[in-house]
């Protein structure tokens, strides 16, 4: 994988331009490997129209797959450059068969799996969907479930689903409980996983149905990449050689792959086990380690500052009065190129050493001579300079022949009217607008209940038990409102068991609408015949009109807007008839590591804990056990209170506040002031204190 100057998640790398990528296109190619390109991030609505040109070069040269995220990139490629494959980015959060099944189905000939899925999953996706798998073997690891984080777009404004992450990560925390520090004053990177290391599980992981082993080397020095790649396919053909039972990892190649790049140790990550504190670093990386010269030697010999040149096989004949022939072939391509007359020799004839010399010199091209069979008939002479024209014609056939297999012609360039077309764009303007609540916790419902303006509730499934479901649907039903039961943010087995459990308990609760959070969740609705109308939460990304109308086609009745883009893309964008998150301690990480788990054990009761990082601030942790997966929140709420005209103007169908933390009574008295000031039309006193606007005002790059 490869990304250009533009799209991809590395905006920080030395990336290629276009003359760049297409001769790395050029050169896997000549060498028998493929090249995919990370197009990688999300898309903004003004950004769409730049696609067609920015990949149409390399398509055109036969790039052979990218790599994507963002949906309406997704539907675009399909659109445009109907024979590129398209992988699923690990981006997408897909934590199982049911996302697997939906990206199958779209379209996607292979999808990379989130970092955190176990084999048992793994074997499932591969034995109930067609489509490729490919899964991490080596390398950093987030700590989040990747396109699942906006820790670094909230803090710093550089967003991972952009391709800036910073990292915060990486950062030391204290853990709090209360005036409380958990831990040992030594072990703050609390949130820094170790580096993923899977040669002792490589034979599971061959046999679980992954087709692709991913090593991530991302902005890593060239000799790291060699070392690891080179450690990784000596082991992946041990195993195709010997099989299991020949199967055995030596120690020193362990170590070698630390001398490459040590974070504290490595990590099996997540294949065997849900979460662990042993997968996670806790002290400070090394900041020296005394480097494996003879290593590095040895690397930088055999691969860095290596010529690639594949083997070549050829023919070339000299004949008086005949055009000097050279045939050339490498694998099964063949040309053949016919250069001067030779003359009948006045004192000295060529040699067979002498020609088989000069035409042996390949010098900085990608071949080198295997073969190379000389006939000359007679005694003949021609100039060197026509026996250097002769093997330069030849070598360039053959390099175009080789090639031209993988040309394509242009893509579909749709005309400005049929673009145009496929935009959905929402007119701003005034409308009706109502008040939705999201509860993360029962309290404040019944204060919720109380307020006319409020005319939905969501409800989070793993706060509420099932059996208090229809209850709390009938006290909303009571107080005129919708109720909405809000799917965990992450779904995978556990997840897939308790809904599967409770079924019946929410068929018969009465619920209004669903609101989805999860690739997996579309496909599981669907399977579980279950008809409510679906809301797609912010996570399902839509940052553009193209990825909006992918979700509506599978099956969004109503969408939320994203969090990372501001007024003027949101206006780009369109907001009628969608969500526009207006309150809340916004999620900005969900792991599947837990902090409470990892500091004291497992409690099996979901709690709440503090992160205070180096500025002071703290960041609310909260492992929701139900669904085993922990969720950090950003420090200050966002809060929309004083945006009303320019949010009218925008005219979404609903302002959500959602309450994680909140007392009852805070949670009240923050919804009447939402109430009396964005459907009441009433000047208010703000009752949040200290407050962001997220990125309403600033976006993201």
């Amino acid at each position: 994988y490869m990304g250009g100057n533009r799209f991809g998640a590395r905006a920080y790398a030395d990336n290629p331009d276009e003359a760049k990528m297409l001769e790395a296109i050029d050169y896997a190619h000549l060498h028998g490997a493929k090249l995919y390109m990370t197009v990688n991030t999300l898309v903004k609505e003004a950004e769409l129209n730049e696609l067609f040109s920015y990949l149409n070069p390399y398509y055109e040269r036969g790039l052979d797959a990218v790599i994507v995220q963002d949906m309406g990139v997704f539907s675009y490629i399909r659109s445009h450059f109907p024979d590129l494959p398209i992988h699923a980015s690990t981006q997408m959060t897909i934590t199982g068969v049911y996302g697997a099944k939906l990206l199958e189905e779209l379209g996607a000939s292979r999808i990379v799996t989130a970092r955190e899925l176990s084999l048992e999953e793994i074997v499932r996706i591969h034995r109930e969907s067609d489509i490729e798998i490919e899964s991490f073997v080596h390398g950093a690891l987030c700590y989040c479930y990747s396109g699942q984080c906006l820790l670094s777009s909230l803090i710093g404004g550089r967003s991972g689903n952009r391709g800036r992450c910073a990292q915060p990560c990486r950062l030391p925390y204290d853990v709090k409980r209360g005036n409380q520090t958990l831990g040992r004053k030594d072990e703050k990177y609390v949130l820094s996983p170790k580096d993923l290391c899977t040669l002792d599980l490589l034979p599971d992981l061959l046999e679980s149905g992954i087709f692709s082993l991913k090593i991530e080397g991302r902005m890593k020095n060239p000799r790291y990449t060699a070392g690891v790649v080179s450690i990784y396919r000596k082991y992946a053909d041990a195993y195709l050689k010997h099989g299991r039972s020949g199967y055995a990892v030596d120690p020193k190649d362990k170590e070698m792959l630390l001398d490459l790049f040590d974070r504290g140790g490595f990590t099996d990550g997540y294949y065997k086990q849900h979460n662990g504190a042993e997968m996670i670093a806790k002290t400070e990386k090394p900041s020296f380690r005394r480097g494996n010269e003879e290593l590095f030697r040895y690397l930088d010999e055999t691969y860095v500052q290596s010529k690639k040149q594949e083997a070549i096989r050829g023919q070339v004949i000299l004949k008086e009065n005949q055009p000097i022939a050279l045939t050339l072939s490498c694998g099964d391509v063949s040309v053949e190129v016919y250069g001067a007359i030779p003359q009948e020799a006045q004192r000295q004839p060529i040699t067979e050493e002498k020609l088989r010399k000069q035409m042996e010199k390949t010098g900085n091209t990608p071949f080198r001579f295997e073969q190379l069979e000389v006939i000359i008939r007679g005694e003949v002479f021609l100039p060197l300079q026509e026996l250097n024209e002769v093997r330069r014609a030849g070598l360039e056939a053959l390099e175009q022949e080789i090639l031209k297999r993988y040309y394509r012609k242009s893509g579909n360039r749709l005309s400005s009217t049929q673009e145009t077309q496929m935009s959905d764009h929402h007119e701003t303007g005034e409308s009706s607008l109502q008040l939705h609540v999201l509860l993360e916790r029962k309290e404040g419902l019944a204060e919720v209940l109380q307020i006319s303006e409020v005319s939905e509730v969501i409800i989070e499934s793993d706060a509420f038990d099932p059996e208090d479901w229809k209850q709390v649907v009938k006290l909303c039903h009571q107080a005129g409102k919708r109720c909405v039961l809000a799917m965990p943010t992450i779904f995978r087995t556990k997840a897939e068991t308790y809904f599967d459990k409770c079924r019946e308990d929410f068929l018969s609760a009465g619920f209004d609408l669903l609101l989805i959070r999860s690739l997996e969740e579309i496909h599981y609705v669907e399977k579980m015949a279950i008809s409510l109308p679906l809301i797609f939460d912010h996570n399902l990304y839509i940052f553009n009109h193209l990825s909006a109308q992918m979700m509506l086609a599978r099956g969004a009745d109503r969408l939320t807007l994203p969090l990372e883009l501001n007024s003027r893309e949101l206006e780009e964008l369109g907001c009628r008839e969608r969500e526009l998150i207006g309150y809340g301690y916004l999620p900005v990480m969900v792991s599947a590591q837990c902090v409470r788990k990892n500091m004291e054990g497992c409690s099996g009761k979901s709690e709440l804990l503090y992160l205070k990082d180096r500025m002071g601030k703290d960041l609310a942790v909260q492992n929701h056990c139900k669904f085993c997966y922990n969720m950090l929140y950003n420090s200050t709420p966002l809060s929309l209170l004083g945006q009303e005209s320019l949010i009218k103007r925008l005219a979404p169908l609903a302002v959500r506040l959602q309450f994680t933390r909140e007392s009852g009574a805070e949670i009240g008295r923050i919804t009447q002031a939402y109430a009396a000031s964005f459907i009441r039309g009433e000047a208010v006193e703000s009752p949040i204190a200290e407050l962001t606007r997220g990125h309403f005002k600033r976006g993201v790059e």
